[in-house]
């Protein structure tokens, strides 16, 4: 079998990558990035993700895919945006991002709750190809966490056409053909069916 490696240190994203990867390459394992995280001082998702999937290609001579998502709310000019994970400071902390986001949105009516979950995946082989593509989830904000499933942002994300249940209310499987991040990967399957097999 095959490898890629997902450069990552998050499980989640792991697991939700290589079931939606399986989908169409089943003889290609993803697995997680076992090395130094490389610092992420680009300006947009797709520049994020470039420096992580060559850092990952470059230290373990595989091809590489790195994601760069986050919540992108129009009220607020498109921020978290790249800066999603970091909110609410450099602790990372999920909650603690979520709660801040609910608080700087209290104020704001229904219909000025729009915002989107962006992924935008870069792939880079060993050899020094590069590609990226990107997937868009449109939805709005909750006024308060919904759901046991899914993480980040996703308790208080109402997808578009869900009937109002949040991503964390969503099944793994109706997450998995749905997400920005499956979005995405509708236009990198191409790519990887290149990859040698």
């Amino acid at each position: 079998m095959s490898r890629i490696v997902l450069a990552t240190h998050n499980p989640h994203k792991v697991e939700e990558f290589g079931a939606i990867v399986a989908a169409t390459r089943p003889d290609l394992e993803v697995i997680g990035y076992d090395g130094p995280e490389p610092v992420e001082d680009g300006v947009t998702f797709a520049d994020n993700a470039l420096i992580k999937a060559r850092a990952a290609a470059a230290h373990t001579g595989l091809p590489a895919l790195a994601d760069d998502s986050g919540i992108c709310v129009d009220v607020l000019g498109g921020a978290p945006g790249v800066f999603s994970a970091y909110w609410a400071g450099h602790k990372k902390d999920a909650v603690a991002n979520l709660e801040l986001l609910l608080d700087q949105l209290a104020d704001i009516a229904d219909p000025h709750r729009t915002a989107r979950f962006v992924s935008t995946i870069a792939l880079v082989t060993p050899g020094g190809d590069e590609h990226v593509v990107e997937g868009l989830w449109p939805g709005r904000l909750a006024r308060r966490p919904s759901g046991d499933g899914g993480f980040g942002y996703d308790p208080i994300f109402l997808p578009d056409g869900q009937g109002g249940r949040s991503a964390a209310d969503l099944s793994a499987e109706e997450k998995n053909a749905a997400s920005h991040r499956a979005r995405a990967f509708v236009a990198l399957a191409p790519l990887l069916a290149d990859l040698e097999r």
